[in-house]
């Protein structure tokens, strides 16, 4: 993995590199291609996302995106990055760093998303390990968690082998799709992190 232009404070052209993908933080130039992937994966997406606007799609709901995400990244608590695919530029996904905590916990939570017709290419992955190497090494952070539904063996699989121990399952974790569901929680540390980095 490089690292590139990622000044701890101002990650908005920060570039992360990993196999075969590069992760940014979001521009208002993406509009079309995120809505455009987003659109067309939407049955893939639904059903392991927070219920959806019906304004979901649009520039307006992208630009206010954008503006949270700004006043995120100024507080300290969230790092958002877009997965390009290195051959063609192609936005493929998206991956977060977000509820980033200092002080004792010095924690982040991992979130990611890959288009319908990017799926199991490995884009997930790489982008997972440069974000999770980012949040080790740039943002100084001790432990990554994540979590995700019971019945989604592909994410449990990618997280097992960026290094994540799964910890155990939560009840009624997180609305999603428009229900309570629960979640099997993982986490991740720097040393089982560099056992697989290796």
């Amino acid at each position: 993995m490089v690292l590139l232009d990622f000044p701890l404070n101002d990650p908005s052209n920060a570039i992360l590199v990993e196999d075969g993908i590069y992760l940014r933080y979001p521009q208002e130039r993406d509009y079309e291609h995120w809505a455009g992937i987003r659109a067309a994966s939407r049955s893939h997406l639904q059903p392991f996302e927070p219920l959806w606007a019906v304004d979901e799609l649009s520039m307006s709901s992208f630009r206010k995106r954008l503006r949270i995400y700004a006043r995120d990244i100024r507080a300290g608590v969230c790092r958002p990055y877009f997965i390009f695919r290195s051959q063609d530029d192609m936005l493929v996904g998206g991956c977060t760093l977000s509820n980033i905590r200092r002080r004792a916990a010095m924690s982040a939570t991992l979130g990611y998303w890959v288009g319908r017709d990017h799926i199991r290419k490995g884009y997930a992955l790489s982008a997972v390990k440069a974000a999770v190497r980012s949040a080790f090494d740039t943002l100084k952070m001790e432990r990554i968690e994540a979590a995700c539904l019971p019945d989604n063996r592909a994410s449990q699989n990618l997280l097992i082998k960026a290094g994540f121990r799964k910890e155990g399952v939560a009840r009624n974790y997180l609305r999603i799709n428009g229900k309570r569901r629960d979640h099997v929680l993982f986490g991740l540390d720097p040393e089982d992190f560099r056992k697989i980095d290796d």
